[in-house]
C-alpha cells in the first residue's frame, strides 16, 4: 500500500469516528462539516425512500435522537480509496436510549458509505445503514 493510500485510509478512519463522535455529542454543526451538500441516508430501512440532501438528513437525525442518549461504535473498517473517491464498510453497534417510557435498543449492522474527497478533505456523500439485529430493552427510567 502506498504512503498516499495509507494516509487516505487514515483520514477515512478519522473521518467515521468523527461522525459517531458528533452524533452522540449532539454536534450538529460538526456533523454537517463532514457531509456533502447533496448526502444521501439510507437508514430507515426496506419500504422506506433515502433522504436526500444534507439539511434533510441532519433534520432527520436531530428528530429521531436529539433527545436520546447515544453510543455509536463502529469496527473492522472495509475501505477502497480510488482517486477522489472510496467506498467503506463498517460492522457496527449503537445504544439508543430515548426514555419517557420508550424502550432503547441495541442495534447490530453495517454502515455501507461512499465518500468523496472536495477541496482536500474527505466528506461521506451516501450512507446506507443496515440492521441486521436490534435487542430491545424497557425504559430504564421506568424501572425503580
Amino acid at each position: 500500500m502506498s504512503l498516499s493510500r495509507l494516509e487516505d485510509y487514515v483520514a477515512l478512519c478519522r473521518l467515521k469516528a468523527s461522525y459517531c463522535r458528533y452524533i452522540d455529542e449532539k454536534a450538529w454543526m460538526d456533523l454537517a462539516d463532514l457531509l456533502t451538500h447533496d448526502f444521501v441516508m439510507d437508514a430507515a430501512g426496506p419500504g422506506h425512500p433515502p433522504v436526500v440532501g444534507r439539511d434533510a438528513a441532519l433534520d432527520r437525525i436531530r428528530m429521531s435522537i436529539e433527545t436520546a442518549r447515544t453510543a455509536h461504535q463502529v469496527h473492522m473498517p472495509e475501505i477502497d480509496v480510488d482517486g477522489d473517491s472510496a467506498h467503506g464498510i463498517w460492522a457496527m453497534q449503537d445504544r439508543i436510549v430515548w426514555g419517557n417510557g420508550r424502550p432503547s435498543i441495541v442495534g447490530y449492522g453495517h454502515y455501507r458509505e461512499h465518500y468523496v474527497r472536495e477541496s482536500g478533505r474527505w466528506k461521506i456523500a451516501r450512507l446506507q445503514l443496515t440492521r441486521l439485529h436490534i435487542d430491545f430493552h424497557p425504559d430504564a427510567s421506568a424501572i425503580p
